[in-house]
């Protein structure tokens, strides 16, 4: 049994035309569930910005806090384990935190584990980044 997960980037037709990948996929096992997210990022669009749209990214392919809560909330429970073999700025991570769930990260990257780590404890000391 597997599902899908689906997230659509643009959000509105107009935006189909802006350079970049509108969508991207993934596969789930153990469950039949079809998911659709639309969280708009991409181009000059940053969907964690706090600033303002065009605030640059930690990571160059880095992924909406928003997004990723939203599929954690989906697919675990509190006392679930999330893995992310591929941290990055620890995405993840944060999502992970700010819904009391327990996360291990992996990141080859020095400079992304320190970006990683300092976004998490941002989290843990009751400073949440916005959703």
């Amino acid at each position: 049994r597997y599902g899908w997960i689906v997230w659509d980037k643009r959000c509105v037709e107009k935006a189909d035309k802006a350079f970049g990948s509108p969508f991207e996929l993934a596969i789930v096992s153990k469950t039949n569930k079809y998911k659709m997210y639309r969280v708009q990022h991409g181009g000059v669009i940053n969907a964690d910005s706090i600033k303002g749209n065009n605030e640059k990214r930690f990571h160059p392919t880095q992924k909406p806090v928003k997004l990723f809560s939203k599929i954690i909330e989906d697919f675990s429970k509190e006392t679930d384990i999330i893995l992310d073999p591929f941290m990055g700025s620890g995405t993840t991570l944060v999502a992970a935190a700010n819904l009391n769930r327990n996360a291990i990260g992996i990141e080859i990257s020095e400079k992304y584990c320190a970006i990683a780590e300092e976004r998490i404890m941002m989290v843990l000391n009751q400073k949440k980044l916005p959703l």
